[in-house]
């Protein structure tokens, strides 16, 4: 089902200025700027701002929609309604600007019709900054999801009352369900996209649909479940196919020939996984990256992106990537690294590592994989601490690592604060992952009084770590040996 954390993994985005020229290069949007340039003083439209029926044709030959070169397969009503479309971009995101006709001596509407001029927005695609561009690309997003809810048209007249007002049990339409619904659809779409592990390539439109239909504690989906996946694909296939010339994402449409199948009413049958790209496959473009996290953002939900770290503190840093995957805690610590001379960011950064809070040990892992990144002439930054209870150990790796002359072994206290303090660190990072109970299996096998020795560690970490490595390790023996260390430890904390 669909699933909206607090907290959504980092995404790295592409720089404005080449979100900026991919948003300009859309075709829906380039569209609308051709529209509005062409657009002048004989230009006629509606009450609404809506191109009157007769202007339609000349906008799709502007478009070179019709004629002898226009888009192959579209005959005069598809073209007239991508020059529509495009219009009406072009006036809700100001790239023209709708004048009404003025109302006569008793107050009443002329009958003549609108007029236009160019848009303040207009200039702003050719000579305004990327957070310009940017800003009328989100404009037109707004208006093509808006647009992507609505039923079609012909069922929409039907469905109007003798009052002008729509009846929506008729319709059988809830605007904001199939709104929330596609927010669902596209927010799914960026976890897996942005998400720890997740695939490069396009997501199948099958699992997309059962992300939000199927319940996670399902096995073998019910007949009625496929059904309602097989609809809600036919659905977002219509969605997708809108959604794609604004540049929001990349959509392999579902095979006509499967078409049959999925109307028919028995359920689809399963997706053959071999041939699963006839059912569909949509992605997210970087643009559409941009444009779901902006959309995000504005509804409430914290969804950082890789650099929004890299003008704060090094405590900001540490404890900002605590919960972020492995690959964007890489990524957003070499932009923090970017901004620094190497001693400075490694005084800061072991400074901040500090502390004996529940945080602490993963804040020093990644202060860890901060200092891996910096170069030799950090060296008088780690012989500081050599002698800091909590940042001794990880400096003296740090030293052996880089070839460092003199430096002083480690104590086996230190060395026992250490390894309780890493492994403290990877069970918030991971939980009980496998590398984890490698590691654990590796210190009891290569040291036979680990445990003995272990419940003595002056760490706040020390009973949980010895807990978890009576739960991973697979030798039942060395299992209780751990139980029996944590219960130590705690009774010595009491």
């Amino acid at each position: 089902m669909s699933q909206s954390p607090a907290t959504l993994p980092p995404v790295l985005l592409h720089s404005e200025a080449e979100l900026a020229r991919d948003a300009l290069a859309t075709p829906l949007l380039a569209r609308a700027a051709r529209l509005a340039r062409w657009a002048g003083p004989d230009t006629r439209v509606g009450a609404g701002g809506e191109l009157v029926d007769e202007q339609l044709p000349a906008a799709a030959a502007e478009l070179g929609l019709t004629g002898p070169e226009g888009a192959d397969g579209l005959d005069d009503g598809d073209a007239a309604a991508y020059a529509s479309e495009a219009w009406r971009v072009a006036v809700d995101t100001g790239l023209v600007e709708i004048h009404e006709a003025p109302e006569d001596a008793e107050g009443a509407e002329a009958e003549a019709d609108g007029t236009v001029t160019e848009g303040e927005e207009l200039g702003l695609l050719t000579s305004g900054a990327p957070q310009d561009v940017l800003g009328i690309w989100l404009a037109a997003l707004e208006t093509v999801f808006a647009d992507a809810t609505v039923p079609d048209l012909d069922d929409l007249v039907d469905a109007i009352e003798d009052g002008g007002e729509i009846d929506f049990e008729a319709l059988g339409w809830d605007p904001q369900g199939e709104a929330d619904f596609l927010e669902g659809v596209l927010g799914n779409l960026y976890l897996l996209t942005v998400g720890e592990g997740a695939a490069d390539g396009a997501v199948p439109l099958p699992a997309l649909a059962a992300s939000m239909i199927v319940p996670d504690d399902m096995g073998e989906p019910t007949d009625d479940i496929l059904e309602q996946v097989s609809d809600a694909m036919m659905w977002l296939d219509d969605q997708f196919r809108m959604l794609e010339p604004i540049g929001l994402v990349a959509y392999q449409p579902v095979d006509e020939a499967l078409m049959a199948d999925i109307d028919s009413e028995e359920p689809m049958p399963p997706v053959d996984d071999e041939d699963v790209t006839r059912y569909g496959m949509v992605r997210l473009t970087p643009l559409g990256l941009y444009g779901i996290r902006a959309r995000m953002l504005e509804a409430g939900l914290d969804a950082p992106a890789v650099g929004d770290l890299a003008d704060k503190g090094a405590d900001t840093l540490l404890d900002g990537t605590a919960a972020f995957p492995q690959g964007a805690a890489q990524a957003e610590i070499e932009q923090w690294l970017a901004r620094r001379e190497s001693l400075g960011a490694a005084r800061e950064l072991l400074s901040a590592a500090r502390g004996g809070d529940e945080g602490a040990p993963l804040r020093r892992l990644r202060c860890q994989q901060a200092l891996s990144l910096v170069g030799d002439e950090a060296e008088p930054a780690l012989r500081e601490v050599l002698d800091d209870a909590e940042l001794g150990g990880l400096a003296r790796v740090w030293l052996a690592e880089h070839g460092a002359a003199d430096v002083p072994a480690p104590s086996e206290g230190m060395v026992f604060w250490l390894t309780i303090d890493t492994i403290a660190a990877q069970l918030a990072a991971e939980g009980n992952s496998e590398e984890l109970q490698a590691l654990v299996e590796g210190l009891a096998a290569q040291h036979s009084g680990f445990f003995a020795a272990a419940w003595r560690v002056e760490h706040p970490a020390t009973a949980d770590v010895l807990e978890a490595m009576g739960r991973l390790h697979p030798d039942k023996k060395v299992a209780k040996e751990a139980r029996k260390a944590a219960f130590k430890a705690r009774s010595q904390q009491a």
